[in-house]
């Protein structure tokens, strides 16, 4: 096992190359530049092919043009880049291209601050294309290390699935240095159950059948198969077509191949939950803050629990079901992932502890949970009163 001191950023780069990956085209855009940057480096040794875009836009087609010539590609942005990827996305959605693409979110709306990390994409990563009528899967890591695992998830998901697979991470995280440790030797990845996915061919002509399969290879072109790839609704051959009834087969076949398999996308950790009043709730960075806040509040006498999502998308309802008080904590003000708690935990009092660009601290999470154990209504001051 290798062991290095490295960023996030670098992490990911290791990750998208131990699982496959052999194109990298982006656009620079702090704090995911880095990620360009090794790439750049990284790509050349491997035999593989770094591309600068004029745009992010032009970013993520050229990735959707390489995995349609059969290699792995990955992209890598920020919000104000993400948020351009719209239409490449819904290409790589409807066409079922696989594909990975990074966010590394900051603090907005629009530009923001480029130094300062946020989590407000956590609804675009959904929503990200237009139309409606589909999935999307999304892991979210909270260390160097496990953005380098992810990656190597993501795409193995995006292979088996046919769909683009987003990394949602914050700037902390891609920015942050810490330990990494790499694989030398297949026994090492094996014992981190790093899973990878080679890419096959599609034989065509025909398209994909109606039904909630993965592991179907995808459109590959150029390798006399006869496979055809466009943005509209196809026929079970692949050619556009304006029939609904074949619209409804493939809106369907692009939602319940994701929820007919969660079981390989699911991903969640818990603290303590089993007989807590009060459960905190968070993805990426802030979840580490959680972690302690329940290890010291737990010490304190206070019967208070943590859940940590790794995977944002589809969203885990289920865990969501116990009787407690919820209290969400977010790198936003506007609020985005309470408002899936509180839908999915129907019948619980459900907060929101928000705040841009800096961590909460274990003493403020903790002030917070005894103001909700005490029935009292959550505040700060003045503008800081939870509103959401």
């Amino acid at each position: 096992m290798r062991r290095i001191f490295d960023t996030g950023n670098a992490a990911i780069c290791e990750g998208a190359i131990f699982a496959g990956c052999r194109v990298f085209a982006g656009y620079p855009i702090t704090p995911a530049t880095e990620i360009a940057e090794n790439m750049a480096r990284r790509l050349p040794e491997e035999d593989g092919f770094y591309l600068q875009a004029e745009d992010e836009i032009a970013a993520l087609h050229i990735c959707n043009g390489a995995s349609l010539g059969g290699l792995k590609a990955m992209t890598a942005t920020s919000g104000p880049g993400y948020i351009l990827f719209a239409d490449a996305f819904g290409w790589a959605l409807s066409s079922e291209i696989p594909v990975v693409i990074i966010n590394s979110q900051r603090v907005g709306p629009v530009s923001g601050i480029t130094g300062a990390p946020g989590q407000g994409e956590f609804y675009l990563s959904r929503y990200l294309a237009h139309g409606g009528n589909y999935e999307t899967i999304v892991l979210a890591p909270a260390s160097v290390q496990e953005a380098f695992l992810l990656t190597v998830r993501a795409f193995y998901l995006s292979e088996r699935f046919r769909t683009p697979v987003t990394i949602l991470a914050d700037q902390m995280v891609t920015d942050g240095w810490e330990t990494l440790e790499l694989p030398e030797s297949e026994e090492e990845a094996q014992n981190m159950d790093l899973q990878r996915w080679e890419r096959k061919v599609h034989p065509g002509p025909d398209f994909y059948p109606p039904t909630d399969a993965i592991d179907i290879p995808p459109v590959v072109l150029g390798h006399n198969t006869g496979g055809a790839c466009s943005d509209w609704t196809p026929t079970l051959q692949g050619h556009d077509t304006e029939d609904f009834e074949l619209h409804h087969k493939h809106a369907w076949r692009l939602i319940h191949k994701i929820l007919s398999h969660r079981e390989l996308i699911d991903d969640a950790e818990e603290w303590e939950v089993e007989d807590a009043e009060i459960i905190l709730v968070a993805y990426g960075t802030p979840s580490r803050v959680v972690k302690s806040a329940v290890q010291e509040g737990r010490a304190k006498g206070l019967r208070i629990g943590g859940i940590r999502l790794i995977s944002l998308w589809p969203f885990q309802d289920r865990l969501f079901k116990r009787k407690a008080s919820y209290l969400v904590v977010e790198l936003n003000w506007d609020g985005q992932l309470v408002k899936e708690v509180q839908r999915a935990a129907r019948g619980s009092a459900v907060h929101f502890w928000g705040r841009c660009g800096e961590l909460p601290s274990v003493k403020e999470l903790l002030a917070t949970a005894e103001q909700i154990k005490e029935g009292k209504t959550l505040s700060r001051d003045a503008w800081k009163t939870e509103r959401w």
